[in-house]
């Protein structure tokens, strides 16, 4: 629910608190050209479609984002092969260039995945982190491309190093490793690892909070930001150690999936390091924790080991959060700004910040939706930003004028009527990005910018430059999704989409499985997912409704904040409405055949509907909350929760009262599944326990799966076969 999380770089959809979708019928099969809104020529002779299975979901590829050369002739992405058996998945690098003219091929063939790649300014090379073959931990590699050879790996840190970038001028690599407090070097921090190993007795011992993170108990160690000259024989310099900042208890970078980071990045001159900490962490158990913007100056310490301290200085100041700094080549300075006010969410601004007084500069203000991420071309002239609009991720350009008393217009990069670009990276001329629609994962298109003045927006093209899943895809039976939006009873306009199951015919009837997405600040985006892929769902023969309730993003920052104090009754009430609406205008649903479900907070609400409504022959709940008191004892994050609802629990306002599933529990008579992984401390084991417990003490038909191994999302492949099969055989019995 809290907002702050929009700091960290863009998630893959495998990851989101909700599902996503919408559609496109093989959009890249044979990698054509064509502007956006367009419709794909039809086939002549279309082959026999099949019905989507767990394993033709599962085993597409994964296409990550991409990194272009710094000449924009060549683009690199990272490319998994999925697997059931772990041991056989394979992640590695490919390279093509972006014109189109040759097929990716395989650059890297290892065990180790790669990640956080990047081009040296001359282009000639790329690092990544990697833990290959002999490594304890990941560590920093680089890849002449203009040279035949293996990668040759840079650092040697005990603790690990990863998030690489070149100093501009292609001489010293920053990167970040997490280290125990107070050591100085990688020697000490071998000895304390040492003597931890060592002990007899197992404890964690805290004095604040949090404690926990998503799957995860928090510990002492720190993110620390390394330098290194690219020189033979040159050692890593962790130029934070026995820094006054990182001595504050409440010092920390900004949590994610994978751990802390401190989202550094060189200034345009390469004489300073920008990044991302706080130094309130501390004080999450009972206040908005803020994020702020520092810079340390190499110029003065350089990155020999040896050379003198330098204190981080703080750029940005207020209450308000700041994060994911980056530099135009003319050393302006850019990054993503959250509001400090009274509301649990606000949208993410775009700002320019002057380093030598803090000064912000708003860009987005006037721009009613909420900023994922953005990237700066080369030259300076714009910034293209990603954003959430109604189902989709639109990209949108923002020219960087040299009168600063105006404020440039955010519009649109080009038309765009389906799917979602999620990571991009910028040329003067060009951008490539991962593109996806509900009917297919990520794949990388080009778009040519051209002249900002000149090219206008509905003349730009979009070309396909990888078809990693096209053949697969091309046997599949995937309907275009179907939007539609109504006006409910509380007046506010409500987007919903619809699956459709494989071989679909109008003039038959099907069942409605109505599934929630969570957050509840996300969107059902028009996106290929795989917590709740929606063709996955409708495969049975089912139509599958999406609804964006009040909450969800991608639409006004109002209708994203309306649901404070108010979590379940209107979201609830909207989503059972948008089942009357489909019903009412798609003749092809059984209105006697109904049911719903949800994870995370579609989980809560799947308990809320089980408490308000008999309208559904059965629901399925995944992670779900049913208590919001004992949610907020539990969870690993609590303060957010306590503003939504009103105040803090003891007080017993109207919310905790009157919006707690377990309150209205002599209600419940809906048969039930519950699932939930037994590493998840957003939503804890206890929560699906209490509701089991309600369900069996009333005996209501009820059916319990727990995960051992799973966190809030369940990622092994077995695991997340046999979910699916159970939920499908759960919907099976009663609908």
């Amino acid at each position: 629910m809290r907002s702050r999380t929009l700091f960290l770089p863009p998630a893959s959809v495998f990851f989101a608190s909700a599902v996503f979708a919408l559609a496109m019928q093989m959009f890249f099969a044979s990698s054509f050209v064509h502007a956006q809104g367009n419709t794909p020529p039809a086939r002549t002779s279309p082959p026999a479609k099949q019905a989507i299975s767990h394993e033709a979901m599962w085993l597409l590829r994964r296409v990550g984002a991409p990194s272009l050369s710094p000449d924009g002739r060549l683009v690199v992405v990272s490319v998994t092969e999925p697997s059931y058996d772990e041991k056989e998945q394979t992640s590695d690098l490919w390279i093509f260039p972006s014109d189109g003219s040759k097929k990716p091929r395989r650059l890297t063939a290892t065990k180790g995945g790669e990640s956080s790649i990047e081009w040296s300014p001359d282009g000639t090379k790329i690092a990544f982190a990697a833990k290959r073959e002999g490594d304890e931990t990941s560590q920093i590699y680089v890849l002449n491309i203009t040279e035949s050879g293996e990668a040759q790996r840079v650092t040697n840190l005990s603790t690990g190093a990863f998030a690489p970038h070149w100093r501009p001028d292609g001489k010293a690599l920053l990167f970040q490793s997490v280290v125990y407090p107070n050591a100085l070097d990688d020697s000490t921090n071998k000895k304390i690892a040492t003597e931890r190993k060592a002990r007899k007795y197992k404890a964690r011992v805290y004095e604040s909070f949090p404690i926990r993170y998503w799957d995860r108990w928090l510990d002492d160690m720190q993110p620390h930001i390394f330098v290194q000259s690219l020189e033979a024989n040159a050692k890593a310099r962790d130029i934070l150690a026995g820094t006054e900042l990182v001595k504050q208890s409440g010092f920390a970078g900004v949590s994610g999936n994978g751990g802390a980071d401190m989202q550094a990045t060189w200034t345009h001159d390469g004489r300073a390091i920008v990044f991302t900490a706080t130094t309130e962490r501390t004080k999450a158990a009972f206040a908005e924790v803020s994020y702020h913007l520092w810079q340390i100056n190499i110029g003065e310490i350089g990155v020999n080991p040896e050379s003198p301290k330098a204190e981080p200085k703080r750029l940005t100041s207020g209450n308000a959060s700041f994060g994911g700094a980056k530099f135009s080549a003319q050393g302006k300075l850019y990054c993503l700004m959250n509001p400090a006010n009274d509301k649990v969410y606000n949208h993410t601004r775009l700002v320019e910040i002057t380093p030598a007084n803090g000064a912000v500069k708003a860009l987005t203000a006037q721009f009613d939706r909420s900023v994922d991420n953005f990237e700066i071309s080369p030259n300076g002239a714009m910034i293209v930003l990603s954003a959430e609009d109604t189902g989709l991720v639109r990209l949108f350009s923002l020219p960087l004028q040299n009168n600063d008393t105006k404020t440039p217009e955010v519009k649109p990069l080009f038309e765009q009527t389906l799917g979602c670009y999620n990571g991009f990276s910028l040329g003067n001329s060009l951008l490539v990005a991962q593109f996806e629609s509900a009917t297919m994962p990520n794949e990388i298109v080009k778009i040519e910018l051209g002249n900002e003045k000149s090219n206008a927006s509905n003349a730009r093209k979009h070309q396909a430059l990888t078809d990693f899943n096209d053949a697969a895809l091309a046997k599949l039976d995937l309907a275009p999704l179907r939007h539609f939006t109504f006006t409910s009873k509380g007046g506010k306009p409500i987007h919903s989409m619809i699956a459709l199951p494989p071989a679909f015919d109008e003039s038959k009837k099907y069942p409605l499985l109505v599934i929630m997405h969570g957050g509840p600040h996300t969107m059902f985006r028009d996106a290929f997912g795989l917590r709740w892929n929606y063709h996955l769902l409708a495969q049975p023969g089912y139509i599958v409704l999406l609804t964006n309730y009040t909450g969800s993003t991608g639409f006004s920052e109002k209708f994203a904040q309306e649901i404070q104090g108010d979590p379940f009754i209107t979201p609830a009430n909207e989503i059972n409405e948008a089942a009357d609406e489909a019903i009412k205008r798609f003749s092809y649903i059984d209105a006697s055949r109904q049911a719903c479900g949800g994870a995370s907070y579609g989980g809560h609400l799947a308990n809320w509907m089980q408490a308000t409504t008999t309208r559904y022959k059965c629901l399925v709940a995944h992670a779900g909350l049913i208590n919001l008191e004992s949610q907020w004892g539990t969870s690993d994050g609590i303060y957010h929760r306590e503003v939504n609802n009103g105040g803090p629990v003891w007080e017993q306002g109207k919310v905790w009262r009157e919006q707690n599933p377990i309150r209205l529990a002599k209600n419940f008579k809906t048969p039930i599944m519950l699932t939930v992984g037994e590493n998840d401390f957003r939503v804890p084991l206890n929560q699906t326990l209490e509701n089991w417990s309600v369900l069996q003490r009333l005996q209501i038909p009820s059916k319990l799966i727990v995960f051992p191994d799973a966190n809030h999302w369940i990622l092994k492949a077995e695991d997340h076969r046999f979910w699916f099969q159970e939920i499908q055989a759960w919907l099976k019995k009663y609908l």
